[in-house]
């Protein structure tokens, strides 16, 4: 016969699992129940005068994410309690005892705050060079024959795009006459 006390806790009861843990699924329900409200309360204070933009203004889209998000997270709870479960993820190839490589992390932070930095002073396609060529040595590529000029060629091309055919203004920095 057992104690009750023994009945009681977890770490002698091999087979229970609290009822949060077996639908740990339900936060994620909880954060995109949330994020729904959070996007429809910010869609819905919008200060926009409905006669100026026409039926389909700048609330349109908040208001149909924000649905989306709510609809989601009913039916993800739903199924949820109904007993479904996510599958555990079977094409990575991850060893979960390996502890993780901050020394690429911080350099993929450093990399990133420092083109942050100089995106205004020296301009993007000069800042979007350094980020891609810094992202590629930060992630193990060693080719510097080719990784500075595949940044550059990417840097101008995506500032190009995005200034010059979307009409989204972009620093040009020293460049902005030359381009």
């Amino acid at each position: 016969m057992t104690t009750p006390a023994a009945e009681t806790n977890p770490k002698t009861a091999p087979g229970r699992r609290s009822w949060l843990r077996d639908h740990s699924e339900l936060g994620v329900c909880v954060l995109l129940l949330a994020l729904g409200v959070l996007v429809l309360a910010d869609a819905l204070t919008m200060d926009v005068d409905i006669t100026q933009r026409g039926p389909v203004g700048p609330r349109t889209v908040p208001m149909v994410v924000g649905i989306g998000l709510l609809v989601i997270a009913a039916l993800l709870a739903v199924d949820v309690l109904r007993g479904g479960r996510g599958e555990a993820e079977g094409g990575e190839d991850v060893d979960l005892s390996e502890p993780a490589d901050w020394r690429t992390v911080l350099l993929l932070a450093g990399i990133f705050l420092g083109a942050a930095v100089l995106i205004e002073p020296a301009g993007f396609p000069v800042a979007g060079a350094l980020l891609f060529w810094g992202a590629a040595f930060a992630l193990g590529s060693r080719r510097v024959d080719r990784d500075p000029l595949i940044a550059a060629v990417l840097s101008l091309l995506t500032y190009v795009v995005f200034d010059k055919l979307l009409g989204v203004p972009l620093p040009g920095g020293p460049l902005m006459g030359v381009l």
